[in-house]
């Protein structure tokens, strides 16, 4: 049940909805099943007579334990003095965490997946449905977050404005949220960015379906690809990282000489006390602000696995999967990390957008190039040529629209 939940969660379901589930597959919940076998700790006060009344927060409280990843957590809770009864919540930082003391239920990377995927706020719209592609779109130019708008297309209209008893699509598309926050107020930050939210999805499923393709089918040539590419990457960001450090420190260092000679103007009789202590306090909040810099740049530096792990890893996750015909959400939230969608470029009366996909593990892999097939060049051209037929409609329909209006004005 627990990985069930796991599974739920990944699959972008709430606890409040994955509670629900659990109820009307009469699942019994934790409490009850524990005291009815003599264990818990509810044996005294557990309602009998709702043996399927699982909360939101219980799901909560399961997706939340480190214990099913196989460790031990103590020191959750600590009290102020033998004599005080009411135990305190030891905030997370301080527990301690003993890994790997008993089989693992879930895995860590689907653990760490769950605890991000909570941390996202999925909101139904007029569709009445969350969109997976939640915090996965980004600008490549300005970096915000991509806004979707969905809703009614309305009615399709002919050649003279009137509607034609059709339905255009429904609109689900993105936009640059830069671009999109600051027409309102009028400003001109950033530009549109504009794609559909379909292209989006058909681009992510073929990504998806060929990468795995590619690694499951030469193992050894992706492995050597993923070294290849991370190499490159790896140097630049240790690179960067090593700099920003070094600037720090030598920060860090400078603080302390000034929060010392603070020390001896105050007792000197230089500054006064309530001057000492507003300047302390500035300088060692920015010297924790530091160190909790130089902890988290250490650790990415530290933590830089190998690249045979990161491939073994999509590997791994790749073979979980035997059918690539749909994109799931399960299948988004494990494989894609971040989109990066940049802006739309014309050439010849062509569309052209260049879109950025990052997977999991491995970032963004580039497949090996490969010839065209006599199917993929017919259907480019086929392709080309409704995009030609669709742009002459355009401008027939735009030139007949003028000249209605031109004849308007003269009458």
């Amino acid at each position: 049940m627990v990985r069930g939940i796991f599974r739920m969660t990944i699959g972008s379901k709430g606890p409040y909805e994955i509670a629900r589930i659990l109820m009307e597959e009469r699942v019994e919940r934790p409490s009850y099943y524990l005291a009815q076998r003599g264990m818990g700790n509810h044996l005294s006060n557990y309602n009998s007579a709702e043996p399927y009344a699982w909360r939101g927060g219980t799901v909560g409280n399961i997706l939340a334990k480190p214990e099913y990843m196989g460790h031990t957590v103590n020191f959750r809770t600590y009290k102020e003095s033998y004599k005080d009864k009411r135990p305190k919540k030891t905030p997370k930082e301080d527990w301690l965490v003993i890994k790997n003391t008993q089989e693992a239920i879930v895995d860590e990377e689907t653990w760490n997946r769950a605890q991000q995927l909570r941390k996202t706020v999925r909101r139904t719209d007029t569709l009445g449905a969350a969109n997976p592609l939640t915090e996965l779109m980004y600008c490549a130019d300005c970096g915000a977050k991509m806004y979707n708008h969905r809703g009614s297309g309305g009615w399709a209209r002919d050649w003279h404005g009137r509607p034609n008893g059709k339905r255009r699509p429904d609109r689900d598309e993105y936009n640059c949220s830069a671009y999109t926050l600051s027409r309102q107020g009028g400003g001109g930050k950033c530009a549109s960015h504009y794609i559909r939210t379909a292209v989006v999805r058909d681009l992510i499923l073929e990504t998806i379906r060929s990468v795995s393709a590619y690694a499951k089918s030469d193992e050894a040539g992706f492995v050597r690809r993923v070294r290849s590419a991370s190499e490159i990457r790896r140097a630049g960001t240790a690179k960067a990282l090593k700099r920003r450090m070094a600037r720090e420190k030598k920060r860090s260092a400078d603080l302390d000489t000034l929060i010392r000679k603070l020390y001896e103007d105050n007792v000197g009789g230089k500054i006064s006390d309530k001057r000492f202590a507003l300047l302390s306090r500035e300088y060692e909040g920015e010297q924790e602000t530091l160190e909790s810099s130089l902890a988290e740049e250490q650790a990415g530096l530290d933590g830089f696995e190998s690249d045979g792990t990161r491939a073994d890893g999509f590997i791994a996750l790749a073979k979980k999967y035997t059918d690539f015909s749909e994109l799931t959400t399960p299948m988004i939230n494990e494989f894609v990390d971040k989109i990066l969608v940049h802006k739309a470029e014309y050439s010849g009366g062509e569309r052209g957008q260049e879109v950025e996909i990052f997977l999991k593990f491995i970032g963004r892999f580039e497949l090996p190039a490969k010839e065209p097939t006599a199917e993929e060049l017919a259907g480019a051209e086929e392709q080309k040529k409704s995009r030609e037929k669709k742009r002459e409609y355009n401008r027939r329909y735009l030139a007949e629209k003028k000249r209605r209006e031109q004849k308007k004005k003269i009458a």
